[in-house]
């Protein structure tokens, strides 16, 4: 049986997959300084249309002159993100007047609110900063980040518990793909935020060598300037085919422990889980090949942003299976009934660190 704010944290674990797809597509399509304030659009809080506008825009941001379609691709993000901002403010507020509750999380809605304000502030500076790697792959984690607690956060108030007990080498398993996939989700933002996308046009190989020049160091420094515009990317060629070449490197990573994962949770009677990984990593990798050999096609970009966050969310799903721990409390049953067979009610359940909750 579902918990209390289920259906909201459903709700609002859906817009942030939108949220996150919006994101993308805002900066695949290098719409990202379209509105070159934040959080209005050239004083506004929508795009400026009216000549009145188009005026007041031209004189105090001469620089960047309006485009619509870009400025539209921003502010819609940027509606969406702060209808979700305040749905997980709602969950927040829920939680803490239902703090005494027994088996209602509290710690993570308020830390989802934490992530919350963190993300506005990274927003803020992605436009500010004018797209500075750093804060843009920074604010794609958030982003990735919100979706995957929330993603937690309905889970834990589905009331849908694991039933199998699951043997360590599971859990490290587990643990190691969730890691991976997110520092893999980090060099997708990386290779994004530096437009290094298409630095390798072709597959296995890139330029047609296994080990093309590559520059490692400037395509990993973490310290630019700040100041330059970064639409388009400051790097050269050599540095943006280091950090593609790094991406596809972590992808074979990825792909190897994520197989293994996949058979550990095949021997434990898991095989729909065991699947479901095998299915996102298919999705994944076809979608990242793609990329390459279409040079990088708006839709397949963007399903290729969906692909990670649903390889994201099935490592919190596999993990959540494979940490959450039960516990049902015992009711000691009188002496006066010892002959009779035993009869298994629904006893409290509880995950563990909470308080019971009756089903």
């Amino acid at each position: 049986m579902a918990k209390p704010g289920f259906r909201l944290a459903l709700f609002a674990t859906l817009l942030a997959l939108i949220v996150v797809l919006l994101g993308a597509y805002t900066r695949l399509t290098h719409a990202g300084l379209g509105c070159p304030d934040w959080p209005g659009c050239y004083g506004f809080i929508s795009v400026p249309k009216s000549e009145a506008q188009l005026a007041h825009a031209e004189l105090h941001f001469p620089d960047t002159p309006v485009e619509a379609h870009k400025g539209w691709n921003e502010m819609v993000h940027r509606y969406f993100a702060g209808t979700l901002g305040l749905l997980i403010t709602l969950l927040a507020a829920r939680a803490w007047m239902n703090r005494r509750h027994p088996g209602l999380p509290l710690k993570l809605p308020l830390f989802l609110l934490a992530v919350v304000f963190a993300q506005a502030a990274f927003g803020m500076w992605t436009v500010t900063l004018k797209l500075w790697p750093q804060v843009v792959t920074g604010h794609l984690l958030g982003g990735f980040a919100t979706l995957s607690l929330l993603f937690l956060l309905t889970l834990r108030l589905s009331g849908v518990l694991p039933a199998l007990t699951v043997p360590k080498r599971l859990q490290h398993w587990a643990t190691a793909g969730l890691l991976l996939v997110i520092g893999q989700i980090a060099l997708g933002g990386w290779v994004s935020s530096n437009y290094a996308a298409v630095a390798c046009i072709d597959f296995p190989t890139c330029h047609g060598q296994w080990l093309p020049p590559a520059d490692f160091a400037n395509g990993f420094h973490l310290t630019q300037h700040i100041g330059p515009n970064y639409l388009g990317g400051q790097l050269d060629s050599d540095a943006r085919t280091a950090i593609h070449l790094t991406h596809r490197i972590g992808a074979l990573l990825v792909t190897v422990v994520l197989l293994g994962l996949a058979w550990q949770l095949k021997t434990v009677g898991m095989t729909r889980l065991a699947g479901l990984v095998l299915a996102a990593l298919a999705a994944q990798i076809t979608l990242g090949i793609s990329n390459v050999l279409f040079h990088l096609p708006l839709p397949v970009a963007v399903a290729h942003n969906a692909g990670g966050a649903a390889l994201l969310l099935t490592l919190v799903l596999v993990n959540y299976h494979a940490r959450t721990s039960l516990v049902r409390v015992k009711h000691q049953v009188p002496l006066r009934w010892r002959f009779n067979p035993p009869k298994h009610g629904a006893s409290p359940i509880t995950i563990k660190g909470e308080m019971p909750w009756q089903p």
